[in-house]
């Protein structure tokens, strides 16, 4: 596949991974289906001879691997990220199956960068990694046995995406104007809190609560970039006056 195809634009970010053998298994796992861009969020261990090894003729994925300190930074120029979760979540975005979840990613890298995340080994995605994916993806194990090691679950996945790749469906429609990326998406949440919590709307002794509520809610829509700044230029309307007033 060659940097037009979808996959050329799926990034898989590995969170807070443990094992180096790890991040070496998902390596080969990408590189068999064609996905070649690994984003790892403060491994552990990295570099690491053990992660190499376990690469197995993918060390090239492992040097090209960009390395960031939080999820936010390795998200921050995608539109559209799909977060891996082994169980439903308490106010999380209604969650799909994986051959959905990797139809949909690879509809949206046809024209924008979208991401693949997968979280720690032991407890994966925490809440607020989550809550920066736009898709909650479950891979349907038997419930009475659903424990999946992370390279198994990163092979499964760059499968199911390049299939989607190979088979498309309907062509994505782009839309009129850019969507929003991460950064801009988090920039706009920020804003949001800051004016709840000035204005007493925010109750500051629980406030991630309603955040997550306001993360769902924005999920559900796509955000384009102009509909953020609209966003954030009403919230500024409302700073202006508490600025005068000091002043």
């Amino acid at each position: 596949m060659n940097g037009a195809s979808p996959l050329g634009r799926i990034r898989v970010v590995l969170s807070h991974t443990s094992h180096p053998g790890n991040i070496g298994a998902a390596a080969r796992a990408m590189k068999t289906m064609g996905l070649s861009r690994l984003y790892l969020v403060n491994p552990r261990h990295f570099p690491d001879p053990e992660a190499e090894a376990r690469a197995s003729g993918a060390a090239d994925l492992l040097a090209r691997a960009v390395v960031c300190r939080t999820l936010e930074q390795a998200l921050a120029d995608t539109v559209f990220a799909v977060g891996m979760s082994a169980r439903r979540r308490d106010l999380s975005l209604p969650f799909c199956w994986a051959r959905e979840g990797a139809a949909r990613l690879a509809q949206r890298g046809d024209a924008d960068e979208v991401a693949l995340v997968f979280g720690n080994e032991t407890s994966g995605l925490t809440n607020e990694e989550l809550s920066l994916c736009q898709l909650p993806v479950m891979i349907p194990t038997d419930p009475d046995y659903s424990s999946l090691n992370l390279g198994a679950a990163v092979q499964l996945m760059c499968y199911e995406l390049r299939l989607a790749a190979l088979s498309p469906g309907a062509p994505a429609v782009a839309p009129e104007l850019p969507l929003a990326t991460g950064a801009e998406i988090e920039g706009l949440y920020a804003h949001l809190e800051r004016c709840a919590l000035a204005s007493g709307f925010l109750d500051p002794s629980q406030p991630k609560r309603l955040m997550l509520r306001f993360r769902r809610l924005f999920a559900r829509s796509g955000l384009e970039r102009e509909e953020v700044s609209i966003l954030r230029g009403l919230l500024a309307s409302f700073e202006r006056p508490k600025l005068r007033k000091k002043s």
